[in-house]
């Protein structure tokens, strides 16, 4: 049996450690190779919107990890999700947004489902997504969504400590109110892990574990 390779499209560098180690995890058996533009997420910003120029350029990335020989291609950038979305359309091998498991896994787990970003250009990619799935699936939801102010700032700043007190803040309020938390951005995974047993009150999900564990069952 041919071994399979995922192509892994990146935002942000930092992100390629985290998705090689759940890959070595999760993944033994599947090669993989990564794609990285960190000016994605600054232009969006910058211009406000993810613009027809920027989603051209994801769609290009796609094109070129199919060309690379991708069995499977995931992007691991929410902010981007519409543009993956039109280009998997148009790619011979099947392409995965990867906070689609999150959201599907979210809307199976309960009603009030709670979105968290430091940035609004990740928060409505993803409502907008668990909205989507949940009306995939039949199932009625109410969502609150919410944006951390200042955190980001901070983290850009090299500021780590205020971002993950900020966000864990935001984590123990938002728990009060609903069943299951959706942290939008990567990078806020590693928050969870400071909260005490106590305040993680509800399932907190990440996506990019629970993406590479849904391609594991794929793959």
């Amino acid at each position: 049996m041919k071994q399979k390779t995922l192509g892994l499209i990146h935002t942000s560098a930092t992100l390629i450690p985290v998705f090689q180690q759940l890959c070595k995890d999760y993944l033994p058996g599947v090669t993989t190779f990564n794609i990285v533009d960190d000016s994605i997420v600054r232009n969006i910003r910058e211009r406000g919107a993810l613009t027809p120029e920027i989603s051209k350029r994801v769609a290009d990335y796609i094109a070129s990890a199919e060309d690379s020989g991708a069995d499977y291609i995931m992007v691991t950038c929410s902010s981007i999700g519409a543009a993956v979305e039109a280009a998997a359309e148009h790619t011979g091998v099947p392409v995965l947004r990867v906070d689609q498991p999150m959201a599907d896994l979210a809307v199976q787990t309960g009603k009030r489902i709670g979105v968290i970003a430091t940035l609004q250009t990740t928060l409505g990619p993803t409502s907008d997504l668990v909205q989507r799935r949940a009306a995939l699936a039949g199932k009625e939801i109410e969502l609150t969504s919410r944006v951390v102010d200042g955190a980001f700032e901070a983290l850009m700043a090299g500021d780590a400590a205020t971002h993950d007190a900020l966000v864990a803040n935001a984590l123990r309020e938002l728990s009060k109110s609903v069943d299951v938390i959706l942290l939008a951005q990567a990078s806020m995974a590693r928050v969870v892990d400071t909260l005490s047993e106590a305040d993680k009150i509800v399932p907190i999900v990440a996506s990019p574990p629970t993406a590479i564990k849904h391609l594991a069952s794929i793959l």
